[in-house]
């Protein structure tokens, strides 16, 4: 494989970290050893080396193996050169969305397959920007302080994972959601101010949306209804809902009617000790010009 007369150097595993099978998610495993069969069932069909495939799509033999013995998680573009090459027509490329999901956590999976059947989000985070509003740049700053260290593997999945999740902004019908969000949290530069000045005009934009919350808790208040820790409350379509906090059944998943009030008791009234949505939305864009 060359470029312009040079050969071009083939990827190696040091350059995609992050892409490993988790080994307890048995669903991944499974559905990565059935993408790497296919892939290898349709190497070997055209009758081409392992070598030669690797060369025609920049990989290095090695890696080749392991994306085939379902070692390792290929990428979608992978899956798109490889289609290609071996003419597959398709049916390589199309296995990128289970791919995709493989590529996160488990309990973030779970999670966002939660929040994907939610028509109403009700969401209160103490210590840092909700993971759905976190850019990418701010989300990278939060898991790099994170002790003992996440490795530069583990950073990269949850960064994927939180972005992917967004996915809820563009679902049509639109959920309602609504934030609530501590001042300390947006003016603390993680990642540094340009990460944070990006994260700020990211809350904005959102801010703007008709099916969006967003409001902001002043360190000044003196009545706070939140110092018992965040809150999550998902109420879906056939009038059901999950909720979770520190502070109830000791932060599992709840559904009991009972503890569910407790949740939008609480949520209820930290949300009218928070500033309003306008309120907050112009805070926010001044605490941006300051940055």
């Amino acid at each position: 494989m060359s470029v312009d007369g040079a050969v071009a150097r083939l990827k190696s595993e040091a350059d995609e970290p992050g892409w490993e099978v988790d080994p307890d998610d048995e669903w991944g495993v499974a559905v990565i050893a059935t993408v790497g069969r296919q892939l290898k069932l349709r190497r070997e069909a055209v009758g081409m080396r392992a070598a030669e495939f690797g060369v025609a799509v920049g990989y290095g033999e090695d890696l080749v193996y392991k994306i085939e013995s379902g070692k390792r998680i290929p990428r979608p573009e992978y899956l798109d050169r490889a289609d290609e090459v071996l003419g597959a027509g398709g049916l390589l490329a199309a296995m990128k969305e289970d791919v995709r999901r493989v590529r996160y956590p488990k309990k973030v999976r779970d999670l966002a397959q939660m929040e994907a059947k939610a028509v109403e989000l009700q969401l209160y985070d103490p210590l840092h920007i909700h993971g759905l509003l976190q850019t990418p740049e701010y989300a990278r700053g939060l898991l790099l302080m994170r002790r003992p260290a996440y490795t530069e593997e583990e950073v990269e999945r949850f960064i994927a994972a939180r972005v992917a999740r967004k996915d809820i902004f563009e679902r049509d019908p639109m959920p309602e959601l609504s934030f609530v969000l501590e001042e300390w949290t947006l003016r603390r530069p993680l990642g540094g101010r340009p990460a944070l000045r990006r994260q700020l005009e990211y809350l904005v934009e959102a801010a703007q949306l008709r099916n969006v919350e967003l409001q902001v808790m002043p360190v000044e208040r003196e009545e706070h209804a939140g110092v018992d820790g965040g809150i999550e409350v998902l109420k879906f379509e056939d009038g059901s809902a999950v909720g979770r906090s520190p502070a109830v059944a000791n932060g599992r998943p709840v559904s009991d009617p009972k503890q569910l009030r407790i949740l939008e008791l609480r949520y209820g009234i930290i949300r009218a000790q928070a500033l309003t949505p306008r309120e907050s939305t112009a805070f926010i864009e001044q605490l941006l010009g300051d940055t």
